[in-house]
């Protein structure tokens, strides 16, 4: 029994990590909620069946349109929302015997939702009403006559999404920030628990690799969950200074944890040249030789300790009894000043300081979550890690990126007179295939924009929302033939679907499209109505959508992804410029800044470019030779920014009389690895002047004196960091300039 107790916890605690916070799960459970109520009050009225569709469609889109985070913004969108969709309504009601005039209105109201979202997001939010509501008249047919009882449906939908918003699912921000630190907790927990995994299986294949994937992927869901958490940060802490100093401690525990799972993998697989834990290459390179005899035997060791590190962040299965939390906090950090470091190489001891600096990491996230701890204080090491967090500055962050040219015509422009013009196109078709279902290649035309900037990113979305459509209508066929004529049955699986939809929405396109498809076969199956040929014109109507969306991103000012992914490839090398710099100008006894703020911007850039080039590294891309380029470009980038990431968290962590970037030799690599970011940021953006060759110096500099006399070997250790990231760094930018065929020649 107890066994099942722990087995269920584990599996509980693992669901917990996948949803920080559990924000898709309180937004699907909203909105589930709030049509529920929404039906329940109107049907107790009598409400007619028209009435309770736009009542339930109103409710649906007012509890998921609203994304601001603080509840006093949310409360004033849903305000002014009220009478945004009662004229809404009005209008649509007023117009719906005229299809012609319908459609033209219908068409500028979408052009309008696109083209004011440069407002910000409550512009956002009324646009999506007046869009969505809309159609919802169109699609339910109602009339003039019907203004009293669609006002009623509208006042208790936003009603039903306030009580549920503010009242029955309201999450107070001290027990958001509760939950957002177990979640980022118990993401940590999982990645240990693949690093203990790693170390216990060692180099052998094939059980090591499969190991070895299971840890990329708990670091890149750890990295996503740190950025959830950094978003939520607003609305889970009671004042800025506390979300920014918590913000700092989730990045630096991030940053530790990437940085012991590549130090673990270069043990296990000497000679290997893992500088990224994400697996770029068609085929990762063979260990170059055996693992030492003295790592071997010191692996029992960081094995013992991985788990008593996984002691004081949770329980779980691998929780040592009679082991003291703080007894084991001590002992780690301890190695972080080479304290009782085992005799091992020192590419195994940097692997056993990483984990002191875990520790670290793991103690100032608590200290600002949770205060000063008195059982703690009298440790040396923990007294020591307080003071380097006092003595850390937190003056504003330095952005040292140039302005860059405002493009003639806004995205939003832009995008609004695409989606307007294969919004035009798709009515038109939609009226051809099927004059009772033309609004499905309308909806799909709308969706496949959002969150797109290029026509690679509309194609990848409109053939994941094709598949979703075509796996939904086989699922609603085959659930309306086991169901029967059981109708509580139907609306149960409908709501069911209504949750998976909103859950899944942030998750994966093809789900949510397929939850979409399931909840339309469920509703038909209420009404009698549903076919096999109703849902065949569903995915003809989709795929009718996707063309024009398509087509109108082709014709109409379009963005190609060849020229949004350079574009966000300058970006992202522009960022990793100015943390750079300002990690060096750090180092070197200037006020540089906080460094926070810039490696976060770097971190959001480098997401940008991942999304951007999805059209050219999906499997269906029949573009190999561009594959392989992408996925190369994508690898020494991400080497690079984690590199300078970690560069940027040393800086910050060096004592002030430290001034290690000052040495003659380190400020010459520095200012070569600067030039040669310039010219190849140059290249990028076709605005070559002048020479393009970067330039290969002598090197970093192995060696740097610390100080005269007895240096404290912690001092030694962020020294030999520093250069090692910088090296890192040098090489991932002449491995990028030699991938996009520019020449790096020696500096003679």
């Amino acid at each position: 029994m107890q066994q099942a107790r722990t087995r269920w916890a584990d599996i509980y605690d693992r669901f917990l990590a996948s949803d920080p916070g559990m924000t898709r799960m309180r937004s699907a459970l909203s909105t589930v909620c709030a049509v529920g109520l929404t039906l329940g009050i109107l049907a107790a009225l009598d409400a007619p069946v028209p009435i309770l569709v736009t009542g339930a469609l109103t409710a649906m889109v007012s509890t998921a349109a609203v994304t601001e985070p603080r509840p006093h913004d949310q409360a004033l969108t849903l305000t002014l929302g009220v009478p945004v969709t009662l004229a809404v309504m009005a209008t649509g009601s007023a117009l719906a015997p005229y299809r012609v005039a319908a459609d033209v209105v219908f068409v500028l109201l979408i052009f309008a939702a696109i083209y004011i979202r440069r407002l910000g997001p409550r512009a956002t939010t009324l646009g999506v009403f007046a869009f969505q509501l809309f159609f919802v008249t169109q699609f339910v047919e109602t009339r003039v006559e019907q203004l009293p009882q669609l006002g009623l449906a509208v006042l208790v939908a936003f009603a039903s999404t306030a009580l549920v918003r503010f009242a029955v699912l309201r999450s107070p921000p001290r027990r958001t920030l509760a939950r957002l630190q177990r979640a980022f907790g118990l993401r940590l927990v999982v990645v240990l628990d693949a690093l203990v995994e790693v170390a216990e299986c060692g180099p052998q294949a094939p059980r090591a690799e499969r190991a070895a994937d299971a840890l990329r992927r708990s670091t890149a869901r750890l990295h996503t969950a740190a950025l959830m958490i950094q978003n939520q940060l607003a609305v889970g802490t009671p004042d800025a200074r506390t979300a920014t100093a918590i913000q700092r401690r989730v990045a630096e525990a991030e940053t530790a944890a990437e940085r012991l799972a590549i130090l673990v993998l270069r043990v296990l697989r000497p000679g290997a040249a893992i500088d990224t834990l994400t697996p770029h290459l068609t085929k990762a390179r063979p260990s170059g030789s055996a693992i030492e005899a003295r790592d071997r035997a010191a692996l029992p060791v960081l094995i013992a300790e991985l788990r008593a590190l996984r002691v004081t962040i949770g329980p779980g299965p691998l929780h040592p009894p009679g082991v003291d939390p703080a007894e084991v906090r001590h002992q780690l950090l301890g190695y972080r000043s080479d304290e009782q470091l085992p005799d091992a190489s020192p590419a195994m001891q940097d692997v056993f300081r990483t984990t002191g600096d875990f520790a670290h990491a793991l103690f100032s996230l608590h200290l600002a979550v949770d205060g000063e701890t008195p059982a703690v204080q009298d440790n040396p090491q923990a007294a020591r890690s307080r003071q380097e967090l006092k003595a850390e500055e937190s003056g504003p962050a330095k952005d040292s990126i140039p302005k860059q040219q405002s493009p003639r015509i806004r995205p939003t422009t832009r995008t609004a007179l695409q989606v307007a013009i294969g919004s035009t196109l798709a009515v038109v078709g939609g009226e051809l295939v099927s004059p009772q279902r033309w609004y499905w290649a309308v909806f799909t035309c709308w969706v496949v924009f959002i969150s797109t900037a290029s026509t690679g990113e509309i194609l990848v979305r409109g053939y994941r929302r094709l598949i979703g459509t075509v796996a939904g209508v086989v699922a609603g066929l085959a659930l309306a033939a086991l169901m029967g004529n059981t109708p509580w049955l139907a609306f149960t699986l409908a709501g069911l679907s209504v949750f998976g939809m909103y859950y899944t929405i942030t998750v994966s396109y093809t789900l949510m499209s397929f939850f979409v498809t399931t909840m339309i076969g469920m509703l038909y199956t209420l009404l009698h109505t549903l076919t096999p040929g109703v849902l065949v014109v569903r995915i003809e109507e989709t795929a009718l959508g996707i063309a024009c969306g398509l087509t109108a991103a082709l014709l109409v000012l379009p963005v190609h992804t060849r020229e949004r992914t350079d574009q966000l490839l300058r970006d992202a090398l522009e960022r990793l410029r100015a943390v750079l710099s300002q990690s060096l100008a750090q180092l070197g006894g200037e006020s540089g800044g906080d460094l926070l703020d810039p490696a976060r911007a770097l971190d959001s850039a480098l997401d940008s470019l991942r999304l951007s080039v999805q059209p050219l590294i999906t499997p269906i891309s029949p573009l190999r030779s561009r594959r392989r380029t992408a996925l190369c470009v994508l690898g020494l980038l991400e080497t690079a920014a984690f590199h300078t990431r970690s560069l940027a968290a040393t800086a910050e962590r060096v004592p002030s009389g430290l001034h290690i970037g000052a040495d003659p030799r380190l400020v010459n690599e520095a200012s070569r690895i600067d030039r040669n970011l310039a010219t190849l940021i140059s290249q990028v953006a076709v605005q070559v002047e002048g020479d393009t060759t970067l330039v290969r110096g002598p090197g970093i500099p192995t060696q740097l004196g610390v100080s005269e006399g007895g240096a404290r070997p912690e001092d030694v250790n962020a020294t030999r960091r520093v250069l090692r990231h910088l090296q890192r760094v040098d090489e991932s930018i002449q491995s990028l300039a030699r991938t996009l065929h520019l020449p790096v020649h020696d500096d003679s």
